[in-house]
């Protein structure tokens, strides 16, 4: 991860936001490699997910027509959206503070254990001096990287026990209990007890329109995206002529108040969403449930992640949000652990039914082709494929970094996706002179009108080619003796180092073939 993040900031992708001032914790500006990754993620998302989407879907092996269509809603809301979203009486996270490191966890994502002592005959024997926390999941983490700093006295207290086999036992609600609190060593503290007792912490952000600062002006910046098309639900189906099922898609930012961002783009406090919320029958949810989770998974796929590195986790009861039926993680094998990609969930009819309550106007949707007059006004429900466009980014980037030799030279390199590829080919003159500079920006200008396209005349043309790889350039084109001559340029290809020769005629036609755009 060091090395990506190193590799980030070198070549221009993300910068620490106002770093001449010390920077901002949980804040992240993309520079001119990362934009372009960003928003060429964001237009495949939106052009497979929305503008191109395949409007006959087999469900029960009945082809069934379905619209997409697109939002872009304020960053501000009128308050009572969040209260009837249930944001603002229950949008917090427990949160627990070191006294001694000054480091903030929240309370459901540090897990705390004890260690146990077990005989051959499988009898336990705890060790209840000390408990050790965790910031990370329960079952995830090493035996040796906790007891590591205490080693010796574990070991003494383990020859006490002759030799007894030592293991890891979670302790449920520990940071609860202010006597097991007072036993816990957190991570990095030199002793027991410094843990504070789990506090709500807000996740909104908030605000004031207008001149005043009072309660009457208060309003948030949006934790969320799906709630702007909750509300303009009506709106869209007065408007846009659609038809249940149909989905409404939006990408846009969203913040939250983060108590520990971390994970370098991963968790931040200003993140963008790309979010479909999918209007469908009751009865219908689940068979669109799975549709639009199987879907959704096969996207990365389709845009060369690693299939290995990709996992789909369905939610067990226990983990479900009091509105979803059923919800499921697309997960990804990140270099600090696996980690939420996208979900994807039945909301049911929660959120229009709350909005409708609070508002007071009718959100049923009316079905004038139902033969059952009884049943013409209903609530849809909603499948919601809710993906990261930051940690999309994050994930194709880990998934493309390769360290690799070609021809007995160490290289990094950056194998992303054309479609994801920032720049799509690059533009070099062999060397500055006999004409081949002239030649090359008259290629490259060609180019540009169609693709983002780079021109660089600058170094070795070896160095000029490293460069590229590790900006994840698929293709560079290079201007020679011959170009001049014979009308013809060399093309590399960035994965292979292969080398062909082209005509000057043939680069477009053989770039659209090779990029698939």
């Amino acid at each position: 991860m060091e090395k990506l993040v190193s590799l980030c900031k070198r070549r221009g992708f993300v910068f620490p936001s106002s770093e001449i001032y010390g920077g901002l914790n949980g804040a992240w500006d993309y520079g001119p490699l990362g934009v372009e990754l960003k928003r060429n993620l964001k237009l495949a998302w939106w052009e497979d997910m929305v503008q191109n989407h395949d409007e006959t879907t087999a469900l029960d092996g009945a082809p069934t027509a379905y619209g997409m269509v697109g939002l872009d809603c304020a960053l501000l809301m009128n308050p009572r959206v969040w209260e009837a979203s249930g944001h603002v009486g229950g949008f917090s996270d427990p949160m627990v503070d070191d006294r001694e490191t000054r480091a903030r966890y929240r309370a459901d994502q540090i897990a705390v254990f004890r260690l146990e002592f077990v005989a051959a005959d499988g009898s336990v024997a705890p060790y209840e001096e000390m408990f050790f926390a965790s910031p990370g999941e329960v079952g995830k983490t090493e035996l040796a990287e906790l007891v590591e700093p205490h080693k010796k006295r574990i070991t003494a207290v383990q020859k006490a026990q002759h030799g007894k086999t030592l293991r890891l036992a979670a302790v449920p609600n520990a940071l609860r209990e202010e006597d097991l609190r007072a036993k816990t060593l957190a991570p990095g503290a030199s002793a027991p007890g410094t843990l504070t007792a789990p506090r709500a912490f807000n996740l909104m952000f908030k605000t004031h329109v207008g001149a005043l600062e009072d309660n009457s002006s208060a309003t948030y910046l949006r934790p969320e995206t799906a709630q702007g098309i909750f509300v303009n639900f009506r709106n869209v189906c007065d408007t846009a002529r659609v038809r249940v099922p149909f989905g409404i898609g939006q990408i846009g930012k969203a913040f939250r108040n983060e108590i520990n961002p971390r994970n370098f783009t991963f968790r931040s406090r200003e993140f963008e969403q790309m979010e479909i919320e999918f209007f469908c029958r009751p009865a219908d949810a689940p068979k669109w449930y799975e549709y639009w989770r199987n879907r959704r998974f096969a996207w990365y796929i389709g845009l060369g992640m690693r299939r290995d590195n990709l996992h789909l986790r369905e939610h067990d009861a226990s983990e479900l949000a009091h509105y979803a039926a059923s919800c499921a993680d697309v997960e990804y094998d990140f270099p600090f652990g696996r980690s939420e990609l996208e979900g994807i969930a039945n909301r049911t009819d929660f959120d229009l039914r709350q909005h409708m309550q609070l508002s007071g106007k009718d959100l049923r949707y009316f079905d004038d082709q139902e033969a059952d007059p009884d049943a013409r006004r209903y609530l849809p429900y909603v499948i919601e494929p809710s993906a990261g466009a930051d940690r999309g980014a994050l994930a194709f980037l880990c998934d493309a970094y390769v360290e690799d030799e070609i021809a007995g030279e160490p290289r990094t390199v950056l194998k992303l996706h054309p479609r994801l590829a920032p720049i799509k080919a690059a533009v070099f003159p062999l060397v500055k002179k006999d004409g081949m500079p002239e030649k090359a920006l008259e290629i490259y200008r060609s180019l540009k009108k169609r693709y983002n396209v780079f021109y660089d005349e600058k170094g070795a043309i070896g160095r000029r080619y490293r460069r590229q790889d590790e900006a994840g350039t698929p293709f560079c084109i290079t201007v020679d003796g011959d170009t001049l001559s014979a009308g013809s340029v060399t093309v590399r290809e960035r994965d292979s180092s292969e080398q062909v020769r082209i005509g000057v005629g043939e680069i477009a036609s053989f770039l659209a073939e090779k990029l698939g755009i």
